[in-house]
């Protein structure tokens, strides 16, 4: 039935529920009446491909490139692809060693533009590195761009990564990516709906996608322009109810527009993987509280704070004046100019006081924050 039916197939994938694979194959292949749901030329198209199946040479061809071929029925069939209802697949040609139902349980997609820039293959590339390396699954297509730089990044770090193709599983595409998906296949695995020996066409693509929202927990897309297929994924990945994440790029960049667009509806900014394992991670997988860097200014209580701000950057000031500027007593303003003292922040000029070396760090000329 892979041979008969094209990915996201709603209708055949109906068939398949009321009838079953073999029923719905003596149907076409004999000469009974249509199955409903398909005009009469779509049935004879229909019938054409079944009168040249060959399940057998492909199970052989499949098992020579060291891929097993996974139903529903089996129990390495990963069951969040049910929710996909009657487009889910007919089922998946596997290839590699793992299992595919344990790894896609922990598992997140990165997808994203081909023709991506520097900037979005290097937060690909880590993402994919630091993903794997908390124990989660990279998973993507495959492809130039971002989908390879979340491969490498989680080969590099010794992780799991699967490649979701639109061809057969035998068949390296793109080409220049041969020896990576080799290597995907010794560490980790590559999996399509299409038999061996398939290609690619653009509406492969896109249903491609669908096995890649519904496989991962969460998608997170590394630029991608308005047309973009990597938005696909991420609007499949929503509407199964799958977290969606979004990269952010520069507001000027034309590959970053679709990742933007994104984020002005549901999506999530996330800019590292502890932010994405925080979406995506079981409770208390929490992402490190973002904050600048800590000086010792920030360490002053409520009442010495404003003391040491109503000091001017240059030159001196009489402590009654100290004290308008600080909304303070006189009395109070001299107990946090000798605290201040001892912890290297002012000294004595004179009559008055003025700010030693140490409080300029966090100052700038005109005395306000840095």
């Amino acid at each position: 039935m892979t041979r008969v039916l094209e990915p996201g197939d709603a209708v055949g994938g109906w068939w398949l529920r009321e009838w079953g694979a073999v029923a719905v194959l003596r149907r076409l292949q004999g000469g009974t009446a249509m199955l409903p749901g398909v005009s009469a030329r779509r049935w004879e198209g229909l019938r054409a491909r079944a009168a040249r199946t060959r399940a057998g040479q492909d199970l052989e061809v499949a098992a020579a490139a060291g891929a097993r071929f996974v139903t529903p029925q089996d129990t390495e069939w990963p069951a969040q692809l049910d929710d996909l209802g009657d487009a889910r697949p007919v089922g998946l040609w596997v290839r590699g060693r793992p299992s595919l139902r344990i790894w896609a349980l922990r598992s997140v997609a990165v997808v994203g533009a081909r023709a991506c820039t520097e900037y979005g293959a290097h937060m690909a590339a880590s993402l994919g590195a630091s993903l794997a390396e908390r124990g989660w699954v990279v998973v993507s297509g495959g492809a130039y761009g971002v989908d390879g730089a979340a491969h490498r990044g989680a080969l590099g770090a010794g992780g799991a990564t699967v490649a979701v193709v639109a061809c057969g599983v035998d068949r390296p595409y793109p080409r220049g990516h041969a020896q990576l998906l080799g290597r995907i296949a010794e560490q980790g695995l590559v999996v399509g709906e299409l038999p061996p020996g398939d290609h690619p066409t653009p509406s492969r693509f896109i249903q491609r996608n669908r096995v890649i929202a519904a496989l991962t927990r969460g998608t997170v897309v590394v630029e991608a322009a308005y047309r973009s297929g990597a938005l696909v994924t991420a609007r499949a990945a929503r509407d199964l109810g799958r977290f969606t994440m979004g990269v952010p790029g520069p507001a000027t960049s034309g590959l970053s527009a679709g990742v933007h667009e994104l984020l002005r509806g549901d999506a999530v900014l996330v800019t590292d993987a502890a932010e994405v394992v925080e979406l995506v991670g079981d409770m208390g997988e929490l992402a490190p509280r973002r904050r600048g860097p800590v000086v010792p200014r920030d360490l002053l209580g409520p009442g010495a704070a404003p003391v040491l701000a109503a000091l001017p950057a240059r030159g001196g000031a009489a402590v009654p004046d100290i004290a308008r500027e600080a909304g303070t007593s006189t009395d109070d303003a001299v107990a946090r100019l000798y605290e201040l003292r001892s912890l290297g922040f002012v000294e004595r000029l004179g009559d008055g006081w003025q700010l030693t070396r140490q409080a300029f760090p966090s100052a700038n000329p005109e005395g306000g924050e840095a």
